[in-house]
């Protein structure tokens, strides 16, 4: 009995040892990329019936096939709006992602048309352009016609007429350039891996993503009415590819924003500090116009000196909604703005991009080429 008592004091005194000069971790967990998918449609809302498929079910199924491919990485989180046939009100898919603080939103849907229209289109929210994208907002939108108490849920938003979306709040602007960066990344997959037709990127007032507060993207798969796209779009190989792509585009858009290396640059070794050597003279000055190179967008607020940044200067740092963006060069010229991305991807930034402003607000890179300050 003796003995038992002593072993037992004995196991005690090691184990209050072990727990005492167990080294405590202070580092915390890096929060996980979080990702809404939304399936269009559901339940009551077919969506279109072109070629006699139902789109509601082929963008769950594309939606499921996505959810399960970003599963598998253990840095991204993946909450969906509806993973079975059920009617999901417009303003409660944004809910949800509000709700889950996401860092995307990305709506999956099928086009239609009475020609045999094809090729796929990946829209972020704005003022449509041209009769094409209103037709497809006002498409998508008429589903609020099956939810009750429309009219005041949408303050008498009508999707028919042009002038509720004239008078429609852009809640999007502040994430306008991740939403586009990411339709980009999107309609790339698309066209340069699978072949399809590209639409190209788009606006246009859709109320799914008009109070989503993170970079968000609807994508138009192709057209269920074209005789071959149709059934490609039906087929489990079909929606197995174009799952693919998604996931791809996902994956890039988070690599691009470069969280992760943010993080990790401040405890690399300082890189050696090289200088931009300014010409003397551009003929392709754009007056009024400052193109930069973005390098990368995150949460992390970042000292931007050359040494955070593997010796690149100069480097600014801007507050833009929940981001900090980091932005190498300053100047006037596209062909030297061009030269300084080459560097930049010379020295890792593999998905660094052009930006442009203009009076100090940035315009496309498309509006600043055409600009007649030129």
């Amino acid at each position: 009995m003796k003995n038992n008592l002593l072993t037992f004091i004995a196991i005690l005194f090691i184990s209050t040892l072990l727990v005492a000069f167990t080294p405590i971790s202070n580092t915390k967990p890096k929060p996980k990329f979080v990702v809404v998918l939304d399936a269009g449609h559901g339940g009551k809302d077919p969506g279109n019936r072109g070629g006699g498929f139902n789109e509601k079910d082929i963008a769950l199924s594309i939606v499921l096939k996505v959810g399960k491919e970003l599963e598998k990485n253990d840095n991204i989180k993946v909450i969906y709006t509806r993973s079975n046939d059920v009617f999901i009100e417009l303003d409660k898919r944004a809910d949800i992602a509000n709700d889950a603080k996401a860092d995307l939103f990305v709506s999956v849907h099928c086009n239609a048309h009475n020609s045999q229209a094809y090729g796929t289109e990946t829209f972020v929210l704005g003022l449509h352009r041209n009769q094409a994208n209103f037709e497809v907002a006002k498409r998508e939108n008429s589903v609020i016609f099956l939810e009750e108490d429309y009219d005041i849920t949408y303050d008498g938003f009508d999707p028919n007429s042009p002038e509720s979306y004239i008078g429609m709040q852009i809640m999007q602007e502040e994430y306008l350039d991740q939403s586009i960066l990411l339709a980009d990344y999107v309609q790339k997959k698309f066209t340069k891996e699978l072949r399809r037709n590209d639409r190209g990127v788009k606006q246009a007032g859709f109320l799914v993503l008009r109070q989503t507060y993170m970079p968000s993207v609807l994508i138009e798969t192709g057209f269920l009415t074209n005789r071959e796209e149709g059934p490609f779009l039906n087929s489990s190989n079909g929606q197995s590819k174009m799952a693919d792509a998604i996931v791809d585009a996902i994956k890039d858009y988070s690599g691009s924003i470069n969280m992760a290396a943010l993080d990790n640059l401040e405890s690399n070794a300082p890189v050696a500090v090289t200088t931009v050597d300014a010409p003397t003279a551009f003929e392709d000055a754009f007056e009024g116009i400052t193109f930069k190179v973005q390098l990368a967008a995150s949460s992390k607020k970042l000292e931007p000196k050359s040494s955070n940044f593997k010796g690149l200067k100069p480097v600014f740092r801007e507050e833009e909604g929940k981001f900090y963006k980091y932005y190498y060069g300053a100047t006037s010229s596209y062909n030297q703005i061009q030269d300084l991305q080459k560097k930049a991807k010379s020295k890792g930034y593999k998905s660094c991009y052009v930006v442009a402003f203009k009076d100090g607000k940035k315009i496309t890179v498309n509006e600043a080429l055409k600009s007649q300050g030129k």
